[in-house]
């Protein structure tokens, strides 16, 4: 055996001591599965294994994170959309197996696919024109997702050549006009400085809901003034002999709030050592102990500021606004254009949309509300549906009843210990925290201070 051979040998051992140890355990908690992750740190190591749990739509409603030297020790408890422990094995083998894999990247199916980046001043009808656009250009889309927040509008489109069902990198002269004609449609004169972006990529494994907070983000999003009376609570404080940042929030708990949070904090460049992250009844506690990547806590005023309004806008950028509709139809040329015309046309806003289509089905959520951004009169959406079929568009709950009952029952059955919140509505940080403590105890920390 050579020299390089050796080489290669060593590095696949290297791999293969690294990998993370996942166990899932059924038997812990009465209403949970708790998924523990071994995993040696690496930069987005901790948003690589949240992206996945709530990318296969898992509710995290508990978690213990924490980081001892170069090692990480995570802990998760997880449900179903019902609240329900997870008992399908071929699931249960697919989260070990995908989580085992030393780097996890989502592949959304996205080859062979043109990917629009759009942002721009949000208002009534938008979408609508989008869609036009592209369906004038003789553009199918096959998946898209858009939010709203503060004004602003951030679209993922991805689409292919409607009659070959290839991208559209052969055909520079379509690519240029339709970039032309959603730049002029994007844009308004508002004064806005960060008016209008647009970005024609082609193919990759962009994981969508990421790159969308990143655009949001990037269009500074979070600049805008927020009603303080519904904002997420969110405090920053130092722990000077420690070193750490303690980031604090309250919220009301919902799917993929976690991933929104661990999101913004690995995008801006803030590294997570310890957190603990507890619901009870509808409100979820997070708690994180952070450095910056240069190994500093937040020094100054303008930064804590900053990091308090950008984690703010990234919870509140997915919170449910308006009423759920639910499309699902034969697809066709067009069917975007004609849907979103016709909420238009009635009077309603788009606040947030997820598309897709898949072997000739289309199956589209909207979450419309009126153009002040109030809910819709039930007229309005009956007289949407009959417009566009009572059988392909109906009203949906925002959660499944069913889960919110089993999580009210749960937390009747645990200790109503958690003291992160006080009656002035302030979130508290304490210096022998609840969070270290708990992670000492676990075995996931070596010292307690």
């Amino acid at each position: 055996m050579d020299l390089s051979d050796c080489s290669n040998e060593y590095e696949k051992l290297v791999v293969r001591m690294n990998m993370p140890r996942v166990v899932i355990d059924n038997g812990v908690c009465p209403n949970s599965t708790v998924v523990k992750i071994d995993s040696a740190r690496s930069p987005g190591i901790l948003l690589e294994s949240v992206q996945l749990l709530t990318d296969m739509n898992l509710w995290i409603r508990k978690a213990y994170i924490s980081s001892d030297g170069k090692w990480n020790m995570d802990v998760f408890h997880v449900s179903d959309l019902n609240g329900n422990k997870l008992t399908d094995e071929n699931l249960i083998r697919y989260i070990e197996k995908s989580i085992e894999t030393s780097h996890y990247t989502k592949s959304e199916g996205y080859t062979g696919l043109t990917a629009l980046e759009l942002t721009g001043t949000d208002r009534v009808g938008l979408l609508s024109g989008v869609f036009a656009v592209l369906a004038d250009l003789s553009c199918d889309v096959v998946e898209a997702k858009a939010w709203t927040h503060n004004g602003r509008i951030a679209l993922m489109i991805y689409v292919k050549d409607r009659n070959s069902g290839t991208p559209l990198d052969g055909d520079s002269d379509r690519v240029q006009r339709m970039e032309g004609q959603l730049r002029n449609l994007l844009k308004a004169d508002d004064g806005y400085k960060n008016d209008t972006r647009t970005c024609v990529s082609y193919g990759g494994n962009t994981h969508m809901e990421r790159r969308l907070h990143q655009r949001m983000f990037m269009d500074r999003d979070y600049e805008k003034k927020f009603d303080y009376e519904t904002s997420p609570i969110v405090s920053v404080q130092n722990l000077p002999k420690r070193g750490y940042s303690v980031v604090n929030l309250q919220c009301k708990d919902r799917l993929k709030l976690l991933f929104d949070v661990v999101c913004t904090l690995t995008d801006m460049a803030y590294i997570v050592f310890h957190a603990a992250i507890r619901t009870v009844g509808e409100t979820a506690f997070l708690e994180f102990y952070v450095r910056h990547s240069d190994g500093n806590p937040v020094n100054s005023e303008p930064e804590r500021q900053r990091l308090i309004k950008c984690l703010q806008a990234a919870i509140e950028r997915r919170t449910v606004k308006g009423v759920r509709l639910e499309l699902c139809t034969a697809d066709r040329p067009g069917l975007l254009a004609e849907v979103t015309r016709i909420l238009r046309e009635n009077g309603s806003n788009i606040a947030r949309a997820e598309i897709s289509t898949k072997d000739g089905i289309a199956k589209n959520v909207f979450y419309v509300t009126d153009a002040n951004g109030n809910l819709i009169d039930p007229e309005i959406i009956e007289s949407i549906r009959e417009k566009i079929g009572i059988n392909d568009l109906s009203v949906k709950e925002q959660f499944p009843i069913s889960c919110r009952e089993k999580v009210e029952k749960e937390q009747q059955q645990e200790p109503q210990n958690h003291q992160g919140h006080n009656g002035g509505g302030t979130v508290l940080v304490s210096l022998g925290s609840l969070v270290m403590r708990n992670l000492y105890q676990l075995g996931m920390i070596k010292s307690y201070f």
